[in-house]
């Protein structure tokens, strides 16, 4: 490709400087447009990043012939509808986690990426780091034996204050849940990307200190189709938040792994040697507290699989897995029973 790849940003509130931060980076992209309903902070994202056009009508920048891919930065439960009008509109669609919070969206999503042939990435980072990708690479490979076990902690400090930062947070039409669906939607992810697809959840969650519509407390028994069990602890009312902590046992091997990196790492019972990997940013207690590098592999990944005409690294059908493990614990809360998913 003889030019840069040309992006449009869609909403400008927090997690929209990690997208222009990752695409202002790299040569090979360049931010040629950003978008809110607020222009003012539009404005602000657009004179941090030297970005020319700034817009207040997502329709009217839709229009414009040279914006090749849209990053979709908005509230969890507004990504379907701009999604599907950047795919009508012929451009490709970054999206921010989670892919939507609804099932008939996120399948409107990938339906309307498909039919019109544009790329449908979505933003889970931490597939990209090491200890994650060397965990999944040895359970692949059956260095782990048969896995017996496979448990996702993830336990943010989330204030009131930060609740009430934002209207949409804690509410279940836009935020469409609370712990899991905002914060540990990366870690449910990241477990059954790792252990194989879940099969189906026994779970409680609550809302048991924030003054909120949807969970700050979530705890899942899970069933993986590969015969696994496992467990998922998800919140953002403990205090302090705690580092994410992935635990991976099979009947030949451990490996342990959290925010700071490998914990345990054995096969048929000797301990060996981990691979070396950094720690990776901790949002654990702040929310802001999160690397731009793994949003750096995903939009320089979506450059090339535009380039090359393939599926981006984490697809819309992809990204709908984690989703679905949440609203599955979510009807299994409110029913008192096993769900098991389609």
């Amino acid at each position: 490709m003889d030019r840069k790849m040309r992006f449009g940003l869609v909403g400008a509130g927090v997690i929209s400087s990690h997208h222009a931060k990752a695409i202002a980076g790299n040569p090979r992209a360049e931010i040629v447009a950003v978008c809110d309903s607020m222009m003012n902070k539009a404005a602000a994202i657009a004179v941090e990043y030297n970005i020319t056009s700034v817009y207040d009508d997502y329709e009217q920048m839709l229009k414009r012939d040279d914006i090749d891919v849209i990053n979709i930065c908005l509230p969890s439960g507004m990504h379907a509808d701009f999604a599907v009008a950047a795919a009508q509109a012929g451009k490709h669609i970054l999206c921010e986690k989670p892919l939507d919070i609804t099932k008939p969206n996120m399948e409107r999503m990938i339906t309307e990426a498909r039919s019109r042939n544009v790329k449908l990435g979505v933003i889970y980072q931490r597939r990209t780091f090491p200890a994650a990708i060397a965990a999944r690479k040895m359970i692949q490979e059956g260095k782990l034996g048969k896995m017996v076990l496979g448990d996702a902690y993830l336990k943010y400090y989330r204030s009131p204050e930060y609740y009430k930062s934002a209207g949409w947070r804690g509410t279940w039409a836009l935020d469409g849940g609370g712990a899991l669906m905002n914060q540990g939607v990366h870690g449910i992810d990241l477990i059954q990307w790792m252990m194989g697809d879940i099969q189906s959840v026994f779970a409680y969650s609550a809302a048991l200190v924030r003054d909120i519509e949807v969970e700050d407390t979530a705890v899942a028994v899970v069933k993986y189709k590969n015969g696994a069990f496992g467990v998922i602890q998800g919140a953002t009312s403990v205090n302090p938040g705690q580092e994410t902590r992935f635990e991976l046992h099979g009947n030949d091997g451990t490996i342990i792994f959290d925010d700071q990196g490998i914990k345990h790492w054995s096969v048929n019972g000797v301990e060996q040697a981990a691979p070396e990997v950094e720690a990776t940013a901790s949002a654990s207690n702040d929310p802001a507290n999160i690397s731009s590098n793994g949003h750096y592999i995903l939009i320089d990944d979506m450059i090339q699989a535009i380039i090359d005409d393939r599926d981006p690294m984490v697809t819309g059908e992809e990204a709908k897995k984690a989703v679905d493990v949440i609203l599955a614990i979510y009807e299994s809360a409110r029913e008192g029973k096993e769900i098991v998913l389609a």
